[in-house]
């Protein structure tokens, strides 16, 4: 019999699939503002989009930029590697893109099987750093919700991954002690080594089979694994 009482799920790249919605969606704005007439290759484009995304994002949990730096700097920084310097279609872009990316629906492969075998032997909780006001509508529009009886974000709680305070937030919202939880997300840094630090057991979801040498209690590639873990 499983020791866990309660699951904790990451969303972004563990449960909602952020790059075939972000993909989606950027292939839209790329085609919605001509950014072709303006000399820029769409492959081009998204592969340059995905490393400054990244280095935002990193530098969002750490505290280097804001909500707002991150939302429009992205696509900001992203045109200027093209020799477009406009900041006004950078924040067009922007607004469009969290506007409409929160709406899509992709989700990893066996996702809502796992999570309806989960549902009915623990109680199920959202950790995320993503904007509070898009992670909602994303798990309702992918129909994750259901499973989910707390959601902490970041800005509810006033601290991202993997600082501890907002897994022992987390703990505490959802009346759970530690060593009855566990953490499932697909970022080492954020959700592994965070959930590690307040001693909560950890499952990484690593799709890819990404090389790593962090000790974590569980690695995973799909997330139908965790059936037979749990």
């Amino acid at each position: 019999m499983s020791k866990y009482k309660h699951i904790f799920f990451d969303l972004d790249h563990t449960l909602w699939d952020f790059a075939k919605n972000s993909k989606e969606t950027l292939s839209e704005a790329f085609e919605l503002f001509s950014l072709a007439s303006l000399g820029i290759n769409w492959n081009e484009f998204i592969h340059e989009y995905w490393i400054v995304n990244d280095a935002f994002w990193d530098d969002y949990r750490k505290g280097r930029v804001t909500k707002e730096e991150l939302r429009y700097n992205r696509f900001h920084f992203t045109l200027k590697h093209f020799d477009v310097d406009n900041f006004e279609l950078a924040t067009s872009i922007g607004d469009y893109y969290v506007k409409y990316s929160p709406h899509k629906q992709n989700v990893f492969p066996n996702t809502h099987e796992t999570l309806n075998y989960l549902k009915s032997k623990y109680k199920l909780h959202i950790i995320t750093n993503g904007f509070e006001e898009v992670q909602y509508i994303k798990l309702e529009k992918s129909n994750l919700a259901q499973y989910f009886e707390e959601v902490i974000t970041s800005e509810n709680a006033g601290v991202k991954k993997p600082d501890p305070k907002i897994f022992n937030y987390a703990l505490e919202l959802s009346n759970a002690e530690v060593q009855e939880s566990l953490m499932i997300g697909d970022n080492l840094e954020a959700d592994i080594l965070g959930a590690k630090e307040v001693g909560m057991d950890q499952v990484f979801f690593n799709p890819d089979g990404l090389p790593n040498n962090e000790e974590v209690t569980f690695e995973i590639q799909n997330l139908k694994e965790l059936i037979g873990i749990l």
